[in-house]
This record gives structure tokens, sequence and C-alpha cells, in this order.
């Protein structure tokens, strides 16, 4: 048995009031903390933000900053007193900007941590290049230092956190969408990477071999996922509503096989779960296709 500690993060990256911003709520509602069987769950509520607001600001650039940086100075501020307390952290609800204040959060307090990034997307969208300013399209960039040259503030202090060798991405599927914009591939950076399609040939083998490689660097490493890995066919609330989503993806099975291989590789130190727009999920089905990814992981912990 270990101790989970629950975190939600009611963020949306377009200043919305609902849509993901009400994810870590609607999670919660339908049971998350009773998938942990057999272990010990401490929820000490959501992180307070700033009220949301749909404008681009003057220290990022991009959208929602008051809530954005509060989110990353309490949000890094809670895993790392989580981990260095020996709990696992469960960060739920919100987009991939929370990877901003979980890694330098862990970073501050371990020196350098490692991470498996599985996504949809590889996130490196430079600030000048974003057509909406949306930090979820942005945060593994920034960590690894190769963008925000335009950051201020005290944002642009902590960063980088995250070393290349310490990274592992698993996943992706959006080359078509980042040539739109001349940016390449992490694999151009020496990133150790494996698309969709290679995930899917062998989804445990790849998870493995991920947490192999980040294990290298630190024994100690964080987990992520973008549910928008997954087939839209299969999982619906991700995107934006009436837009349509990126053909292909993982199947819900292929990313369950994924998680169970990568926290029985040993060393995870925490779990984040992003992107989930309850508002397109209106009978809540993929509401219970994520608490049945986290019912498989709990068992694996």
């Amino acid at each position: 048995m270990i101790e989970i500690e629950l975190i939600g993060v009611p963020f949306d990256g377009y200043g919305r009031p609902g849509n993901q911003a009400s994810a870590a709520r609607v999670l919660r509602h339908q049971g998350l903390a009773e998938c942990f069987v057999g272990h010990r769950v401490v929820d000490h509520g959501d992180l307070r933000l700033p009220p949301a607001t749909s404008v681009r600001g003057a220290a990022t650039t991009l959208i929602n900053e008051p809530a954005l940086l509060a989110m990353t100075d309490e949000l890094g501020d809670r895993v790392g007193r989580a981990v260095v307390e020996g709990r696992f952290p469960v960060v739920f609800g919100g987009d991939c900007s929370s990877l901003l204040g979980t890694v330098c959060g862990l970073r501050d307090r371990f020196g350098r941590i490692g991470l498996v990034f599985i996504d949809g997307h590889e996130d490196t969208m430079p600030l000048d290049v974003s057509e909406d300013g949306e930090a979820a399209n942005t945060e593994i960039g920034l960590l690894l230092g190769l963008t925000g040259r335009l950051l201020a503030g005290r944002l642009a202090t902590r960063l980088p956190a995250l070393d290349r060798a310490g990274l592992a991405v698993l996943g992706p599927r959006d080359e078509c969408w980042r040539q739109q914009f001349n940016v390449g591939s992490l694999r151009d950076h020496g990133v150790w990477l494996r698309s969709v399609h290679e995930v899917a040939n062998d989804p445990a083998a790849a998870a493995q071999d991920a947490v192999h490689h980040v294990r290298a660097v630190d024994d100690r490493w964080w987990l992520h996922v973008d549910l928008d890995v997954l087939d839209p066919l299969e999982f619906r609330a991700q995107g934006l509503p009436d837009v349509d989503d990126e053909p292909g993806g993982l199947t819900v099975t292929e990313l369950g096989d994924v998680l169970v291989a990568a926290v029985r590789a040993g060393g995870c130190a925490g779990w984040s779960i992003a992107i989930y727009d309850p508002d397109q999920d209106p009978d809540r089905t993929d509401a219970a296709r994520i608490l049945q990814l986290v019912r498989a992981v709990s068992a694996s912990l």
C-alpha cells in the first residue's frame, strides 16, 4: 500500500470557465478516489487559481497568464512536497502546461527529474509562432530551453528545468501540423522519441524502453499522459469543441498497456492526466474510460 495524494487542476488553457477547467471536479464526482483500491488516498482539494481570462499575458504571451503562473507555483510546491514526504501525487485536470509546475517543483527539490511524456503532440511550439497562445502547445520546448526567448517575469527565471537526456516521448502524431509552422521534431534535438505507430506496434515494450532511458539519468521520474494521445474515435472529449481532432492515436487498451508497463518498470514518482473536456462528454463515457485507466495503474503501483 502506498499513499496517494490527489491534486486537482481547475485550469483551462483558453481561459474558459468550463471545459478542461471542470475536469478535476467531474472526475472526483465520478469516483476517482475510489479507483485506488488498496491504497490510502489523501485529497486536499483543487489548486486555488485566479479568475480565468482569455487575454494573452504580457510576460508569457500565453492565454490565461495569471492562472498559469499561479498554477505553476502552487502545483510545483504541492507536488514537490508530496514526493519529499513519501506520497505518490496524482495530478488531474487542466492541460499539459501543468508540467511547468510539476517539473520545476521536482527539479527545485531533487536537482533533476526524468519525464516519460505520453502525448499526441510534441508540444514545442515557439511562443512567437503560436497562433492561439495556448500554453499546452509549448511546455516541452520551454522546459528544455529550446524555446522561450520571449519569456519575462518569474516563469522565465525558472526555466529551463529538464535535461534532454531525461526525457522520453511516446505517441506523437502531429508531424503534419508542426510542418505548417516549420517546427521540427524533438528527435532532431537528440530526444528519445517513439511515434504513435512505433508505440502501437508493441505498447509494453515501448514503455519499458522509455523508462529504461530516463532512469539512466535519474532513478526518479514523472509519468505524464495527455489524453489526446488516444484515437478520437475512442475518446472524443479531447481538443476543441466543433474542431476535428487529428485522426489516429492509441486505443484505450494500448494506452493502458503503456501505463501499466511503465509503472511496473519502477521509479515512478507521480502521475499527471490532462486534456479531458467534460463539456464534450455529456454521458460521462470518456470519464469512465479515464477511471478504467486509473484502476489499471493503481493495481500496478
